[in-house]
């Protein structure tokens, strides 16, 4: 059973933990999750589309990224999906922590943190090894290609990450 930790409203550990997916958070409370945006040197960002099984935005596009476990910190919970997702290790990347945005679903029990990354290296597409159950493929895309995608509303989060675009 994955758990995670329950943070309050100033992002500190409570002490308690919740089940994945129970929500069953009180307002001023919260679960920690990271996004991980992959980008190579020559600018272009890597991107996965999701599976069609996905019960939410089934097909759409999105920067890899997922909840911290309990007892993770955010850091290692990016580096864990991240490599998860598609294969790449960026522990040893530029970049690193970008920013921070929350969500409050009041009445929803799902309220969340999210820690935003940005890692930069090279890599060959041979180097990936995409997720299965998560990823239905994957496209190298520029920040213009990426907007696009958003404009279509095909690309998850777009508004509250696309300072990670910026270079």
């Amino acid at each position: 059973m994955e758990l995670w930790d329950i943070y309050d409203k100033n992002k500190q550990k409570t002490g308690r933990t919740m089940k994945r997916n129970d929500w069953c958070l009180k307002d001023d409370e919260y679960h920690l999750t990271v996004l991980g945006a992959v980008m190579r040197k020559d600018g272009r960002f890597l991107i996965t589309k999701r599976v069609l099984t996905k019960a939410w935005a089934p097909g759409w596009w999105e920067i890899s990224g997922g909840a911290a476990m309990a007892g993770e910190d955010s850091r290692t919970a990016v580096l864990r999906e991240v490599r998860e997702e598609t294969g790449l290790d960026v522990s040893t990347w530029e970049g690193g922590y970008m920013f921070t945005y929350h969500r409050e679903n009041p009445g929803e029990g799902d309220n969340y943190f999210v820690d935003v990354y940005r890692f930069e290296g090279d890599f060959e597409e041979s180097d990936l090894h995409l997720q299965e159950e998560e990823t239905a493929g994957y496209m190298l895309a520029s920040p213009e290609e990426i907007k696009q995608f958003a404009k279509q509303g095909i690309f998850l989060h777009y508004d509250s990450i696309r300072k990670v675009f910026e270079i």
